[in-house]
């Protein structure tokens, strides 16, 4: 075996050539596997759905371990005499790809608002299609193994039109609709995000108590906030029900500080009777709770902020066009100097910020389009109880049958300009769901693009509909979602939701959740705490195969994965052990060997079982140990447990073959004797098992070595069959 006459394995020259040498094959495309592979009709398919990176940016470690799992399931089941597709792409990122552009266009001394809007959407456009095929490249240097001749992109033309038909198709059935409801809007950047683009911060504010003055003369009521701006978009003022102290002043009303209107008192069971003095302000538009109260009495809405975060001109003039936090130092100021302040003290809660720029959110009331969820959401349940959709473990499943016994209406409407545009259309009070608008002139298209997760959220079925004539019917459903815990229902239920609803299948059989990346000390991960590791740093200078088998041990789905330069570099050194051991085997037997017995026997260690007389203890045992090995590896990845099947490869193939059989036949060897020849076979029988078992987690190393293996049955390794 040659590597540049170096004895360490050198994976930056080895590993670029060997994914060309998989990739020229074709063997990615399950359409290209020898006919064996996919001619019985007994034999199923197998197929995975990669979760699209956002095409603009780098992979990082996530990813990684996402690419890693998914890769060691397709070469497992490849080798399992399967149809197997893994099919890649790439996702458009709405908000977080428009917020990377708008950075540059700060760097330059521009503003995304000095453009219009298809303008605005080409240079985007632009630059996305510049950086996409870099997460492409860097997916190959991590030895991901998909079919990219079927590679999609969430705004491919096909896959836009069926977003289109899903939107006309919810509409028709009446479960999409547009209304007026409290959002999570971003000032600075401009539009609403989603929960999931909303970091919540623990701040030490303060929680102010002002007199509302009864409008009869006869006192007044006190309120607790921390939002004293705010209060100049009250509209009620509400107690609970069942609090007696307020009994008396209920259908009252008040005078409202600052402003010449009169409010009434109301009573509500959402009011918290703990909070403050269990008398609350009531202000619909900024507020999700108020909003809700206010549906329900019938309250008016006043907008106090607008979406620039400064006051309206539905204030008093004297604090238009003030800023959020100026406006609320000035009503506390003149609140006090009224002598309506009754105290203030310390108050710690939770805030929203954008997970962006860290500005404070601000809820306001807009109109949005919004899905009905809740029937969707039922047959999701269904699916899942009835186990079409088995999550890997009960953890995660118990998580998503709280969330969608406990969900909400979804607001997909987003107003920013990079994404996939509403196909409504609006003249005078009439609405027109289509691609294009009626023939007659005055409608106006929705400027709003869809969420993200909406489009995502049919990825399955829209991949397989536009990949190839017969995909949807031959790997739909798919066989199983891998991805992490954090989007577990912002994406993965959205998927059951849309899959079942546009399909009436479910989009996959099983779902694997697993883990966060930690760091060794059990941190998470950022930028912020300097413990982030660049994937392919590792990758330029430990090789894929370090990586990946760092990954996978530890890998499990019920907690978070420690990685780190110290179990990197160990499985550099694994890596390095099983090129020289190979190395050493291979010397040993020379070029032109071939094995002697029953070629069956090469299949697996049972073949050799009927044919051990003559062997020695040491070969029988070595033979019963990959036997052992061969089955926990294949039933560990059937059941996800890969930290205990990377684990059993390593010990398996370092502590008994290498350690013990290995160091034993290399003195058989030496010495010529008479079961040298017995020798070279068992280590010629178990290092050709040995690398299709490793193959899934080390997939460079075992093929580069598979290539030099003497009398190698296949052209590549990728394409072997599984040991049974």
């Amino acid at each position: 075996m040659e590597n540049n006459g170096n004895k360490a394995y050198n994976p930056r020259e080895i590993e670029p050539e060997i994914y060309k040498l998989w990739e020229y094959s074709g063997y990615f495309n399950p359409d290209n596997l020898p006919v064996s592979k996919i001619k019985n009709s007994k034999i199923k398919n197998f197929c995975i759905i990669m979760p699209p990176p956002n095409a603009n940016e780098a992979l990082h470690m996530g990813h990684a371990l996402d690419f890693t799992i998914q890769d060691a399931l397709i070469r497992f089941n490849r080798m399992q005499d399967k149809k197997t597709l893994w099919l890649p792409g790439a996702d458009h990122a709405g908000f977080e790809t428009q917020v990377v552009f708008e950075k540059k266009l700060e760097k330059e001394g521009k503003s995304r608002f000095q453009f219009e809007r298809s303008t605005l959407y080409k240079m985007i456009w632009d630059y996305v299609q510049q950086n996409k095929h870099i997460m492409e490249e860097q997916a190959r240097s991590l030895g991901a193994s998909c079919d990219w001749s079927r590679e999609k992109f969430t705004l491919d033309p096909k896959i836009v039109e069926i977003v289109y038909d899903t939107f006309k198709k919810l509409y028709d059935d009446k479960l999409i609709y547009r209304g007026k409801r409290i959002i999570n809007w971003c000032p600075k950047h401009q539009t609403g995000l989603s929960d999931l683009e909303v970091k919540y911060e623990e701040r030490e504010d303060k929680l102010w108590y002002f007199k509302y003055p009864l409008s009869s003369g006869e006192g007044f009521i006190v309120v607790a906030t921390t939002r004293p701006e705010t209060m100049l978009g009250d509209t009620a003022v509400a107690v609970n029900p069942k609090d007696n102290r307020y009994k008396k002043l209920i259908d009252q009303k008040v005078k409202l500080p600052l402003t010449n209107r009169e409010i009434p008192i109301i009573t509500d069971s959402a009011v918290e009777l703990e909070f403050g003095t269990g008398a609350v302000k009531v202000t619909p538009a900024h507020d999700p709770v108020d909003f809700d109260i206010a549906d329900r009495h019938k309250l008016e809405f006043i907008e106090v902020i607008g979406k620039d975060g400064k006051m309206t001109n539905e204030v008093p003039e004297a604090y238009q066009g003030l800023k959020v936090d100026d406006a609320r130092a000035k009503v506390v100021v003149d609140l006090n100097a009224l002598g309506l302040m009754e105290k203030e003290e310390p108050y710690k809660h939770s805030v929203g910020a954008c997970y962006k720029c860290g500005r404070t959110i601000e809820p306001l009331a807009m109109e949005q389009w919004f899905v009905k969820i809740k029937p969707l959401a039922e047959k999701a349940i269904e699916a899942v109880k009835k186990g079409k959709t088995r999550f890997v473990t009960k953890k995660y499943e118990k998580t998503f049958m709280h969330w969608m016994r406990n969900i909400k209406d979804w607001n997909i409407s987003r107003q920013i300009v990079w994404g996939i545009r509403i196909p409504a259309w609006y003249k005078n009070d009439q609405i027109h769901i289509g691609k294009e608008p009626p023939k007659e002139d005055g409608w106006v298209q929705d400027t709003d693009v869809f969420d993200t997760w909406f489009s995502s959220g049919q990825w399955p079925f829209v991949t397989l509909m536009t990949s190839g004539q017969n995909d949807l019917k031959e790997f739909y459903p798919t066989s199983v979602m891998v991805t992490a815990w954090d989007i577990l229902f912002f994406w993965v239920a959205r998927m059951i939701m849309m899959g079942i609803y546009c399909t009436g299948k479910e989009p996959f059989k099983q779902v694997y959740i697993h883990g966060l990346l930690k760091d060794k000390y059990g941190k998470k991960m950022s930028k912020s705490k300097g413990n982030v590791i660049n994937p392919l740093a590792v990758v330029e200078q430990r090789g894929a195969d370090a990586l990946r088998m760092s990954l996978l041990f530890g890998s499990e789905a019920d907690s978070d994965t420690p990685i780190s330069e110290e179990k990197i570099i160990a499985q550099q050194r694994f890596a390095n052990k099983i090129w020289n051991a190979s190395k050493f085997v291979m010397n040993a037997l020379g070029p032109d060997y071939k094995p002697t017995k029953p070629a069956r026997g090469a299949q697996s260690a049972d073949g050799w079982r009927s044919a051990m007389d003559g062997y020695t203890k040491e070969d029988k045992w070595i033979l019963k140990e990959l036997e052992k090995a061969t089955k926990k590896i294949t039933t560990d990845i059937e059941k996800y447990k890969f930290h205990e099947a990377a684990q059993e490869a390593y010990h398996f193939f370092w502590h008994k073959f290498c350690d013990k059989t290995i160091e034993d036949v290399k003195i058989r060897i030496q010495k010529n004797s008479k079961d040298a020849d017995a020798g070279k076979l068992v280590v010629w029988t178990v290092l050709y098992n040995s690398l299709k078992l490793l193959h899934p987690f080390m997939p460079f190393v075992t093929e580069a070595i598979y290539q030099k293996l003497p009398s190698r049955p296949k052209e590549l390794l990728m394409i072997e069959k599984w040991p049974k």
